[in-house]
């Protein structure tokens, strides 16, 4: 069997506070594929975009605890220093679309710059040739040429998030992950660019981790879904099982609370709050909110690996399946 581009085993990422230790992530373990789609589903202060910084060693000062392997190709990347992951990884082989794209371009430097940026920086192109390989790469997006000269307060949200795209892209990367790409975007522009993604992993072969709480734009492109839940992964399915057939009860009330076009149930809602990951449970963190809650759950669940290794849950309610 083929080595998967990217295993993350064990990851976990605390934050020192003013009111304790924050477990933004707590134990996360999960693989990718090459040209695999993976959704990161889950409410907002889950960990999603912890996640994300933590693969790509994007850190805030406050770090208390950083831990685990994150193996590209089979090589564990997380002893490598700061200087080698830099050279190495960020933007070389992993690449990211950040939340908010106007916060992430410069608005007095020209997009066309800003595109070929990546490419002067870590491949060591010359201008000439990076802004021929930006034209290139805003055209793969949907971007006139045009559009090179401009400012980035020229243009709207959904072209400035296009622009954004095409620098994750710029230096054909393994993986790029997007984090809520298309968030701040009406629904038509949401469509466009969820369709423009699609297109570029059909014809590039590239690995997403699409990071959302939006079940509706993660079925778009999802090969499979990791639903995170305070800090940690309960559910790691196909997309076909886990929007058919959700197993985990979070998963479970969560497709519950999306409204269904010809379905005539109303929405449920999911009673109570997530924890607080200053204090959380020491059992099962859904445990309190959870409606199929019995005695075991006041201990931490494992995760259980069903159909053949096609899905990892973590509950007690499928201890007897994998026993």
């Amino acid at each position: 069997m083929a080595e998967p581009l990217l295993r993350v085993e064990d990851l976990s990422l605390h934050y020192r506070t003013e009111g304790g230790v924050l477990r933004a992530i707590d134990g996360v373990s999960f693989a990718l594929d090459r040209g695999e789609a993976l959704v990161l589903l889950g409410e907002s202060g889950c960990g999603k975009s912890s996640l994300a910084k933590a693969l790509l060693r994007l850190l805030p000062r406050n770090v208390g605890h950083f831990s685990g392997r994150v193996q590209l190709d089979g090589t564990d990347v997380m002893p490598f220093s700061d200087e080698r992951f830099r050279r190495e990884v960020q933007w070389v082989r992993v690449s990211t679309v950040m939340q908010a794209a106007m916060n992430a371009l410069n608005p007095v430097v020209r997009v066309g710059e800003q595109v070929a940026e990546p490419l002067r920086i870590h491949r060591g192109l010359s201008r000439e040739r990076a802004m021929e390989r930006a034209a290139a790469a805003l055209d793969q997006v949907g971007v006139a040429r045009d559009f090179m000269s401009r400012f980035p307060f020229e243009l709207s949200g959904g072209m400035r998030q296009r622009v954004v795209i095409a620098m994750a892209l710029i230096t054909e990367p393994d993986l790029v992950i997007l984090d809520e790409p298309t968030s701040a975007l009406d629904v038509l522009t949401q469509a466009s660019i969820m369709n423009t993604l699609k297109r570029i992993k059909w014809e590039t072969g590239t690995s997403f981790i699409l990071i959302t709480h939006d079940v509706g734009t993660s079925s778009e492109l999802a090969d499979r879904v990791a639903l995170m839940y305070a800090g940690q992964i309960v559910e790691d399915s196909p997309a076909a099982a886990f929007f058919d057939r959700p197993a985990h009860p979070y998963a479970r009330a969560l497709m519950a609370s999306v409204p269904r076009l010809h379905s005539r149930e109303e929405p449920e809602h999911i009673p109570g709050t997530p924890p607080d990951l200053l204090d959380p449970p020491a059992g099962c963190r859904f445990a309190p909110r959870c409606p199929r809650r019995f005695d075991p759950c006041g201990r931490a669940p494992g995760t259980h690996v069903l159909e053949d290794g096609a899905r990892r849950v973590r509950c007690w309610l499928f201890e007897e399946e994998t026993a």
